[in-house]
């Protein structure tokens, strides 16, 4: 089975179905933007902010399902600042769970190894007693950083495929 390409920001030059989603939507006051690098990869920089009960910020990318059986893991491409990042994706948008994944960045470029099944459902930060990642389809994968702190950040993405 050949890999599946989600999203590779380098050859992709219409980028307007990503966008930015920050804890502002429930009274928070984090900040986040979408940039291109010089070698056109996506960089997602801003600051979490804990104020008025915040502390996440998120890029999200919507598509229409994508037939996904028999896909075992997301490869991510990525170049971190040494924080942690969280990886979710959504069988469907109508879903309140979002399965995630978390994963430490090193500062250099690495690919980063998610193994679906072991993505677990969320649903606004708690953990729901679900089971764990096992559709056969997605709509939506998004990057996000809440890990309880205020802080900067920067995360720059090459690309998402499923293998």
């Amino acid at each position: 089975m050949s890999k599946l390409l989600l999203f590779d920001f380098s050859v992709t030059s219409n980028w307007s179905a990503w966008e930015v989603e920050n804890d502002v939507v429930m009274g928070g006051n984090s900040t986040a933007r979408l940039e291109r690098s010089e070698s056109g990869n996506a960089i997602f920089t801003g600051h979490v902010s804990l104020e008025n009960n915040g502390g996440f910020a998120s890029v999200q990318y919507h598509f229409p399902s994508k037939n996904i059986k028999g896909y075992k893991k997301a490869l991510i491409l990525l170049k971190g600042d040494g924080k942690s990042y969280q990886f979710r994706m959504k069988a469907n948008l109508q879903d309140r769970a979002s399965y995630i994944y978390t994963f430490k960045t090193t500062g250099e470029w690495q690919t980063i190894e998610v193994p679906l099944k072991e993505m677990e459902p969320v649903f606004r930060g708690r953990k729901l007693d679900l089971p764990n990642f096992s559709a056969e389809s997605i709509q939506e994968i998004r990057f996000s950083i809440g890990n309880k702190k205020a802080e900067d950040f920067r995360l720059e993405i090459d690309k998402i495929e499923l293998e």
